[in-house]
């Protein structure tokens, strides 16, 4: 990768001076000790291969806290470092540049008193030079230098004892010029070594460049596979949170019901007690009945009366009142018990519904709408609920917050955290979009609208077609059966906005994001009204 001419002269310099100093050792990563790899600056300071901090990172994620792996400085959420793109540049500058010059330990051929280090070898002479030497050296085509070296024989052809000039493309070799006139490359296609040194290098430098594009292709690719996973590995602890929600629920109801079916049980040896007793009772008030029957149809006025007046046959109202007053207490206690049944229905449909969008919610949040941003040609409600287009122009005071171009308006309310739901009533209107979006959302022009833009989401309707809709990109959402309503969960941590409809519930849509700002309700109606409920 090349800088552009832009790049500060100070660069060059530095790198040339890395090339010859231990300033090279600022390249290297701490994390692997290899020279930086797409680095990145944590807001200490401190840089990083990105794909050795993301793997730090990883490795803190279950502490729950994240800290710079260089001075400990701590963050309170997991840092997405942004790309150093000056360091980049200085390092692969430094890769491409070349080697300094080793100590080859060759000394001077010409220096016989004492060893002079040689800087170069002259492959004609096959003699190695000093620098003092070097520089009343013939100047001659003839006398090829090259680095200092003492095989100066392997530069020479092995047939001709001549330097090695040109290369044959044919056969890939190196070969002097009675090789290229006379010898077996005789008739080949040939150049020059210098000429196929620069294709070399060209052609290397660019597998190096495709290479390292490819490389930051997989990087990225692998950055986003351990942020699905990290995400899916949230959702399944989350999920895992939920169904232990529900059995605690549900073993609370249990208990509740099994509670009352132990005082049923109670209730039912009383009931049985009772029954057995007034069997008794009605057995005795049969016999007592009997001889009452023979007598009722008798006229003659004096066997009446001459018939005995026994206590059995005139009394029939001793412990009435006791049997009367455990028979109401019993049907009492029996009507208590009839709700068990319906308790579990209540209860449990109560734990069903508070599941919404994977999340157990108490109760929908209360939102009002801010009449300062909402289009001329929206009405307002008193109450600050429903949204009508009403059209033309409404005469309502200036506001940079106003949408001038489509008939929205936000809620008063933010959402930074947490989970929480709203619902719409939207049976008068079959033209609209709902969603959420931030605050720093255009308020004219194109990409003001709903899901044009990569600060909102939403949930569009048109007619009988309904889509999701965030940064442009649409997704058609088939089979949707109308409801009165759609139900919109957010959960802010997880990055997660879900919309649902109808009743029972049935999901529609769910956008996932790294939320970034405040999140804001949003509504656009083109047709009628709709109401926040």
């Amino acid at each position: 990768m090349v800088l552009e001419n832009k790049e500060p002269l100070f660069i060059l310099s530095l790198l040339s001076a890395m090339a010859s100093s231990d300033l090279s050792a600022e390249l290297y990563c701490t994390v692997c000790l290899n020279i930086y790899t797409d680095p990145v600056m944590l807001n200490c300071g401190h840089n990083f291969c990105r794909v050795c901090i993301d793997r730090v990172f990883d490795t803190q994620e279950e502490s729950e806290g994240y800290s710079c792996p260089q001075c400990r400085e701590e963050f309170q959420e997991r840092p997405s470092p942004p790309r150093n793109i000056t360091l980049r540049n200085i390092t692969q500058h430094f890769l491409s540049a070349p080697p300094e010059p080793e100590k080859t330990g060759i000394s001077c051929t010409y220096c016989i008193h004492s060893p002079v280090p040689a800087l170069k070898s002259c492959l004609l002479c096959e003699a190695s030079l000093c620098n003092d030497h070097l520089r009343v050296h013939s100047k001659s085509p003839e006398h090829v230098l090259c680095d200092p070296t003492t095989t100066p024989e392997n530069r020479k052809c092995s047939v001709h004892k001549k330097i090695l000039e040109y290369y044959c493309t044919k056969d890939s070799a190196a070969i002097c010029a009675s090789c290229a006139l006379t010898g077996e490359h005789r008739g080949h296609q040939v150049e020059t070594l210098k000429e196929a040194f620069i294709k070399k290098k060209k052609k290397l430098t660019n597998n190096l460049e495709k290479l390292i594009t490819k490389r930051e292709k997989t990087d990225e690719r692998v950055r986003n596979l351990q942020e699905y996973r990290r995400r899916a590995q949230r959702e399944l602890e989350r999920v895992t949170a939920l169904f232990g929600d529900i059995m605690r629920h549900v073993e609370d109801l249990e208990k509740k019901v099994l509670s009352k079916i132990s005082m049923a049980e109670d209730i039912l040896h009383l009931v049985n007690d009772l029954i057995q007793q007034l069997e008794l009772k009605n057995e005795e008030l049969s016999r007592k009945l009997h001889p009452l029957q023979e007598l009722w149809p008798m006229m003659d006025p004096l066997t009446v009366l001459q018939i005995s007046d026994t206590g059995d046959l005139c009394d029939t109202e001793d412990g009435e009142d006791e049997y009367i007053d455990m028979h109401d207490k019993l049907l009492h206690d029996v009507r208590d018990l009839d709700g068990a049944s319906h308790m579990i229905g209540t209860d449990f449909t109560d734990i069903i519904t508070g599941v919404t969008g994977g999340i157990i919610i108490q109760k929908a949040v209360d939102i009002l709408l801010d009449e300062d941003t909402a289009h001329t040609d929206l009405c307002i409600s008193y109450d600050k609920k429903t949204a009508t287009k009403a059209g033309p122009y409404q005469p309502l005071l200036y506001s940079e917050e106003r949408f001038m171009d489509y008939n929205q308006v936000l809620g008063s309310r933010s959402f930074s955290s947490g989970r929480h739901y709203w619902e719409v009533d939207l049976q008068k209107s079959n033209n609209w979009i709902i969603g959420m979006c931030y605050a720093s959302i255009d308020r004219d022009g194109g990409d003001s609208l709903i899901g044009r833009n990569d600060v909102s989401w939403g949930l569009d309707r048109k007619g009988s077609k309904y889509k999701a809709v965030h940064d442009k990109n649409e997704t058609v959402l088939h089979d949707i059966v109308p409801g009165k309503r759609v139900r919109v969960c957010l959960d802010y941590e997880a990055g997660q906005i879900s919309f649902y409809m109808g009743a029972p519930l049935r999901h529609l849509h769910t956008f996932t994001a790294t939320f970034t700002e405040p999140l804001y309700a949003v509504l656009g109606v083109w047709h009628s009204y709709i109401s926040l409920v």
